[in-house]
């Protein structure tokens, strides 16, 4: 259900993605893109090159990737291919043509292929980059530019892709294609980062509360919130869109769609289960929404309250057809998580309810931050106004986080387990919960506790190693005495050697003076 249910919200978000500005995307790359060799180019463009981000694939947040760059010259559609370097075992950068396939398939190929990162050349020119006066891109004969960018999502199967993927536009690409065609080296610097102007990070989560992937992280992150304590504001949003606009609602205030929405066809939800008459509603969703609005907040504090990540995990137990709106169920869950169920209540009917053919003030909030921060993908965090790339995964998120505070100013957690990495999975989220990073053990270093530990094995190994050695000269020592005063002391009536103290008992102290 959760596949299906999460194709139909790229489908809808896709849909509305083509009413935005076009450069609402634009104004939150984070990213840099520049040219090292040739110098020629590098040299154009000292504050990098024009580019967009994928909205899968996991970027290094504080870090870079500079390799050599290859033309694939291949679409990469049909699969992987081999022997793309001709220095084998370095590492690369991968230029591929757009088009013939999904940007996803593309880049999970150039993946499969060795890239460590892929660069997208666009073979299509912008409108708005047409004319010298506007970027100099040359339209290929018998083609049309483009009014809008397009934009790399994932067609929710790119989960599984890690290499960062990034777009040229096509005027910067061509040179680049000419001068690998002609054999010369190029050189290419991608970078991310996270606006970090103090010690205090602010981030957000968009997500919707029947996607499994935004439900998990929550349940992991709120280790994080405790840790990072009053160091990090979290603000959680819940994906509502405008049935107004979808013409769920007709000219006399009626709902025309059903079980899609609440306030009479106002506020609506993707029917997670795709039956209108049975399972869990679009209007469901859309109160469950509203109802951890108001958790938040209540008993957000400032941005530091763990009561709404306790409240996903308790309501683990609810998030089933059966239960999903079942208040028995649902204030059990709040009453678990040290919620108190008749304030909330209070704070749904207060901002509107969900019943009335009218506004709901925070459902309403909701729907103009889609439309204000262009949200076209779910789910997306958002760090110090930033959206991070990838999947919502806790080291990702987390390594975001962390790079979002001024230097000097990164919280002990963050210097502890940013970078905590083994083989094993969820490495970064098990040091937040203990505290301790057993990779660096490992990998990097030991701990004083092992360091100690080992230093006092080594010594008393050594300490008895020295104690037996001891014993065995003494032992050989008497054997050649005794051997050198049998042959010069008399000899006694019975016809033995006198006896001396060295008979007397082997083992005791033996000195010559």
């Amino acid at each position: 259900m959760t596949n299906y249910y999460r194709r139909n919200v790229l489908a809808l978000v896709l849909a509305i993605a083509t009413s935005l500005p076009p450069s609402i995307e634009s104004a939150k790359v984070s990213s840099k893109l520049q040219v090292r060799i040739p110098k020629e180019l590098s040299s154009k463009r000292d504050h990098g090159y024009e580019h967009r981000e994928a909205l899968f694939g996991v970027p290094p947040y504080g870090g870079s990737i500079q390799q050599n760059l290859i033309h694939a010259n291949n679409d990469l559609c049909a699969g992987p291919v081999s022997n793309l370097s001709n220095q084998p075992g370095q590492p690369f950068i991968l230029m591929v043509d757009r088009g013939s396939c999904t940007f996803v398939q593309k880049v999970r190929n150039a993946q499969h292929s060795g890239a460590v990162a892929v660069l997208i050349a666009d073979n299509t020119c912008q409108c708005k980059h047409v004319g010298k006066d506007k970027g100099g891109c040359v339209q290929d004969p018998g083609t049309s530019c483009e009014e809008r960018e397009p934009l790399m999502a994932d067609d929710g199967s790119g989960t599984d892709i890690t290499v960062p993927t990034m777009l040229m536009f096509k005027q910067d690409a061509d040179p680049l294609k000419v001068e690998l065609e002609t054999g010369k080296p190029v050189r290419v610097e991608m970078s991310w980062s996270v606006p970090n102007p103090d010690d205090h990070v602010e981030y957000d989560l968009w997500s919707t509360v029947t996607d499994d992937k935004s439900q998990t992280f929550m349940k992991m992150w709120m280790d994080a919130q405790l840790a990072l304590g009053d160091r990090a504001a979290f603000t959680p949003h819940y994906y509502i869109y405008d049935g107004v606009k979808a013409k769920c609602r007709d000219s006399n205030g009626l709902n025309l769609c059903y079980t899609l929405c609440t306030n009479e066809g106002r506020y609506c939800a993707i029917d997670p289960d795709n039956d209108l008459d049975y399972g869990i509603s679009g209007a469901n969703v859309v109160e469950e929404s509203l109802r951890r609005l108001c958790i938040w907040d209540i008993y957000g504090n400032s941005g530091t309250g763990p009561e709404l990540f306790q409240y996903v995990r308790e309501f683990e137990l609810c998030d089933n057809e059966e239960d999903f709106t079942k208040p028995k169920c649902i204030n059990d869950a709040m009453s678990r998580a040290n919620v108190d169920p008749k304030k909330v209540t209070k704070c749904v009917k207060q901002s509107g309810g969900t019943e009335p053919n009218e506004q709901n003030i925070r459902l309403q909030d909701q729907m103009e931050e889609v439309e204000k921060n262009g949200i076209i993908v779910l789910p997306v965090a958002y760090v110090n106004g930033v959206p991070i790339r990838g999947t919502l995964d806790f080291d990702v998120v987390f390594k975001a986080v962390c790079s979002g505070y001024s230097d000097g100013t990164t919280p002990d957690i963050c210097t502890k387990c940013s970078d905590c990495v083994d083989s094993n999975a969820d490495s970064e989220y098990k040091c937040v919960q203990q505290n301790y990073c057993a990779a660096k053990d490992i990998g990097g270093g030991v701990s004083n506790i092992t360091f100690s530990g080992s230093l006092i094995a080594v010594i008393l190994f050594f300490g008895l190693l020295a104690f037996w050695q001891h014993k065995r000269s003494q032992t050989q020592m008497r054997t050649e005495v005794k051997g050198i005063m049998a042959e010069y002391m008399p000899i006694t009536k019975d016809g033995n050697g006198m006896d001396t103290a060295l008979e007397q008992d082997d083992d005791e102290q033996f000195t010559l003076s």
